[in-house]
């Protein structure tokens, strides 16, 4: 099965999280090994991205987007069980073993 938005075709979960949000995810993540500059520019693309006014629900998107996440993957989020402790084991009372 395809996915589409608009006319854009979604392979990967961030392909379709760009397409819904119009922008793509590391421009709100970042990436690692970013520099001070590099993130100064992204930030403020993101700044001029929330000014625009056909973003104004963006935010809202985000949360529903997640909201969405975790309901879907609840079960495996959540299925939190916990694990047996190793048995512990003893010191022998000997101080010194014969050879």
């Amino acid at each position: 099965m395809r996915t589409y938005i608009g006319h854009q075709q979604a392979i990967s979960a961030e392909d379709f999280v760009e397409l819904a949000l119009g922008s793509p995810v590391e421009l709100w993540l970042g990436v690692e090994g970013e520099t001070e500059m590099e993130r100064a520019a992204r930030l403020d693309a993101a700044r001029d991205i929330l000014a625009d006014p056909e973003y104004r629900s963006l935010p809202d998107d985000v949360a529903r987007i997640a909201a969405e996440v975790i309901e879907a993957h609840a079960p495996e989020l959540f299925n939190v069980v916990p694990l047996a402790r190793p048995a512990r084991r003893r010191r022998s009372s000997r101080k010194g073993a014969a050879a």
